[in-house]
């Protein structure tokens, strides 16, 4: 049986990044910024829209139907108000987003936190008509707190 050479895996491995550092040839950072930059500041609007979308959600489930006593039709009515205008109202006239015209579209105005909206709806809904047709009680004791 031959020997086997010892090999230092840390020092392979060293060689190795240094090898392919110099095949790749150093970008020009600033142009790289730039673009991040860009794409950071539209990551940053849709997340605000995500997360609005997702108290909107809640909010208008809860005021539809304990506070207006929407069910079946109009809270679905009521669900596609506020799921296709109010992220346009948030977009040009609370937020004041400025938006590229070639990038932003209305599709991209509508799709963030659409899946989380739906989701949020649903189950306050459900959850305050379940409680209103269930428990007698709770509505006179819920009007104590609002």
């Amino acid at each position: 049986m031959g020997k086997h050479k010892k090999v230092d895996i840390k020092k392979r491995r060293k060689k190795l990044l240094k090898e392919r550092r110099k095949e790749f040839p150093k970008k020009d950072i600033k142009i790289e910024k730039k673009t991040t930059n860009e794409l950071e500041v539209r990551l940053e609007k849709e997340t605000k829209l995500y997360w609005i979308r997702a108290i909107t959600g809640a909010a208008s489930a809860f005021i539809g139907r304990f506070i207006f006593g929407f069910i079946g039709w109009f809270l679905f009515t009521w669900m596609l108000v506020w799921w296709f205008l109010f992220p346009f109202i948030v977009s040009f006239l609370i937020l004041k987003f400025e938006y590229n015209k070639e990038d932003w579209t209305w599709k991209n105005i509508i799709l963030p936190g659409i899946g989380i909206f739906f989701f949020l709806f649903m189950i306050v809904s459900v959850f305050i008509h379940t409680l209103l047709k269930f428990l007698p009680n709770f509505s006179s004791i819920l009007e104590l707190f609002i």
